[in-house]
């Protein structure tokens, strides 16, 4: 993990596991918490708080990490309720959710994300015992080779599978993203996907209060796709479930009072108005017709 020597706030992927643990735990010490994260302070420890305190921008705007956090935990519960046999956490961070969820015994609980971050976690974790059954798996997703073949093994594991890529797919180019998509879509077993996405125009926004605190080893933020949710249609994945974030937090209580309590009243639509700022968190469903058809033949995968 990285050290507390001076430079800038991020300069390792490992920070932005810390810092997104920092809104957790924020959370989790509310009187009327929306989840409950024991484990998210231990994770996220001084140096999460150190981030946070660099990025005011960010701590403007807890309320979307909260309602992002809220969003995940009910599509997963929801989905093992359909009879998910298999969670397939991709980037999996500091995540603690096979420890703090109410989950079947049985559920396989994958963890996908570099070594040195399932490290840390491993360590802060030792004492405690997840709910369900939990592997991690050491790995650079970016290594294509390797991850089709994780893909293909986790394919004969189950027959039912959910993957998240929860705070993953604004890090990758539109390329990187496309390529996922249809290596996930043409397994049949993986049948549902829960992913975050933002417009192109709160990308620019995050890009202008964020990367001046980048180091040069951490990847920037790029991925934003033009058409919001419908994109994934292209690559066989159909947006089943699409909740907004300032809408679930302006629901949740968990907005400021003005101005975005105001503008949470209007309806969205990102793929019309793209340059607007905007953020959901979407369940995707394997469309069989496109999965069928094998992966696209799209000339920028």
């Amino acid at each position: 993990m990285a050290t507390d020597a001076p430079g800038p706030s991020i300069r390792h992927v490992s920070d932005t596991a810390r810092w997104s643990a920092v809104f957790r735990a924020r959370e989790t010490e509310r009187d009327n918490a929306l989840f409950r994260d024991p484990y998210a302070a231990r994770l996220a420890g001084e140096r999460g708080e150190q981030i946070a305190a660099t990025l005011p921008f960010h701590d403007k705007h807890s309320w979307s990490w909260v309602a992002r956090t809220y969003s995940f935990d009910f599509f997963i519960s929801e989905q093992i309720e359909r009879g998910a046999d298999m969670v397939i956490n991709l980037a999996a961070g500091l995540d603690a959710r096979p420890y703090r969820m109410a989950l079947p015994g049985a559920l396989q609980w994958i963890e996908v994300d570099f070594p040195e971050i399932l490290a840390y976690k491993e360590a802060i974790l030792s004492g405690e015992s997840p709910k369900c059954r939990l592997r991690r798996v050491r790995m650079d997703l970016a290594d294509s080779a390797r991850r089709r073949e994780l893909f293909d093994e986790l394919a004969q594991q189950s027959k039912k599978a959910l993957v998240l890529s929860e705070g993953l797919l604004v890090y990758l180019a539109e390329e990187e993203a496309a390529a996922l998509a249809q290596e996930l879509a043409a397994r049949p077993a993986f049948h549902a996907w829960v992913v975050d996405i933002v417009s192109p125009g709160l990308l620019k926004m995050l890009q202008k209060n964020t990367h001046q605190e980048f180091g040069e080893n951490v990847s920037r933020l790029k991925f934003a796709p033009a058409e919001g949710p419908a994109y994934f249609a292209r690559y066989g994945w159909k947006p089943a479930d699409v909740r907004s974030m300032v809408k679930t937090a302006a629901r949740l209580k968990r907005l400021p009072l003005f101005p975005l309590r105001f503008f949470a009243l209007f309806p969205e639509n990102p793929a019309r108005s793209p340059s607007r700022p905007w953020s959901g968190v979407c369940l995707l469903e394997k469309d069989m017709t496109l999965a069928a058809s094998g992966p696209s033949t799209d000339s920028r995968v």
